[in-house]
């Protein structure tokens, strides 16, 4: 039952009433100033063992470029299904992508980790350059990136 709204929670950003309070979750990433196109991010939630629990949020329409978001891939098998719809385009250089959407409130501090995988079309790919613990203490407080991202952070 857990896996099962952990998976509903995630992949579609509801949650099942009666079995999950769920609070709306913005998402703030803001990219470095990195010279290239537009960059691909796989946002994703691996639960507390270090297992894929679901995908939040895609940036890039082009499944053939899904491979180079190399953790999410392995995660997923590169499976589109797993997306579930929930896509949008890719982010450019010096951009901020904010998205807004409901999250059950079982995800935070439960030991549920976001992990964001970045590619860039003729540059280096960037698996997990963002990864952070879903704490409610962790609200507000932005994370660095690594190659492409210069913060992300999340606020209730």
């Amino acid at each position: 039952m857990k896996s099962l709204l952990a998976a509903l929670a995630l992949t579609t950003a509801l949650t099942v009433p009666g079995l999950a309070l769920a609070r709306p979750v913005t998402l703030t990433t803001q990219m470095n100033r990195y010279g290239g196109d537009g960059a691909y991010l796989a946002i994703y939630v691996t639960d507390p063992s270090g297992a894929y629990a679901g995908t939040l949020w895609m940036a890039g329409t082009r499944t053939r470029y899904y491979s180079h978001l190399s953790d999410w891939y392995a995660a997923t098998g590169g499976d589109p299904a797993q997306i579930d719809g929930i896509t949008g385009a890719s982010v450019g250089a010096g951009r901020t992508l904010e998205i807004t959407f409901d999250l059950a409130d079982t995800l935070f501090d439960a030991g549920y980790t976001l992990h964001i995988d970045a590619a860039v079309e003729d540059m280096r790919d960037s698996p997990d350059e963002v990864s952070v613990p879903l704490t409610a203490a962790g609200a507000g407080v932005p994370v660095p990136g690594g190659r492409y991202i210069a913060s992300f952070g999340y606020s209730f």
